[in-house]
């Protein structure tokens, strides 16, 4: 299928918009978990040094969508301190060619998100938001999906679950920007994959629409329950993934 990607046939093509739409609707039904399924998914089916780029601005628009739904209930200040820090953290991503471990980054991530989960998120998390957006904006350019980071700072907003949904995505929405935008000034060819780029952000959007149904049926602590068995089976994952690569 040439139209829409270079060298993929028509059946991967397909398993990425249905994966696109499932991860879209896992993220705002439950909070979180999508970005890293479609993540593994594209991992085994696109060629590596698209990978990253292409699951960012499939992201990038995913997130838009889901922010543009639930755009009332953003709680907009916590995205100040957080843009700053992503500034610096993409142009630090960007200078450095990213060259630390994705192992390493993995069990580091994983670890501090059941350490957070079973305490408690760090105070410094929402005191300090550009320290956050800086961290997480620079392990995005080489790790890809950092929702679950974004998502202990989010989470330690004690917002309700429709504010929660709407803050993550906005706080991803801006992630994901800076980093398409670092790509393309690396030199990355958008151009050839935006065909694909487009389908699976309108299966990601059918995704979200088909997922806030799921979000109102929702109590806040029953999604805050459902959000913790999430995030800890991530980090799990990710923790498992970063050991065998090590």
């Amino acid at each position: 299928m040439d139209l829409l990607a270079p060298g993929l046939d028509t059946g991967i093509v397909i398993g990425l918009l249905i994966a696109s739409f499932t991860g879209s609707f896992i993220t705002i039904a439950f909070g979180i978990g999508g970005g890293i399924l479609l993540l593994a998914i594209m991992a085994s089916l696109l060629p590596p040094v698209a990978l990253i780029p292409v699951h960012g601005v499939v992201q990038l628009g995913s997130n838009t969508g889901r922010a543009a739904l639930m755009i009332r209930h953003i709680h907009w200040s916590a995205l100040t301190g957080f843009g700053l820090g992503s500034l610096l953290g993409v142009a630090l991503g960007a200078a450095l060619v990213v060259n630390i471990p994705g192992a390493l980054v993995q069990v580091a991530v994983g670890g501090f998100v059941i350490w957070s989960v079973a305490m408690k998120p760090p105070a410094w998390m929402k005191r300090w938001p550009m320290v956050t957006g800086a961290l997480t904006t620079f392990l995005t350019m080489f790790f890809g999906a950092t929702g679950p980071f974004v998502a202990t700072f989010t989470r330690a907003l004690g917002l309700s679950r429709h504010g929660y949904a709407g803050t993550h995505a906005a706080l991803m929405v801006l992630q994901h920007t800076l980093k398409s935008l670092a790509f393309g000034f690396l030199g990355f060819a958008f151009a050839d994959w935006i065909g694909l780029c487009a389908a699976m952000i309108l299966a990601g959007l059918a995704g979200t629409v088909c997922g806030r149904l799921v979000l109102n049926r929702l109590s806040d602590k029953r999604f805050q329950q459902i959000l913790n068995v999430f995030l800890v089976l991530i980090a799990l994952r990710l923790i498992w993934s970063g050991l065998r690569a090590l």
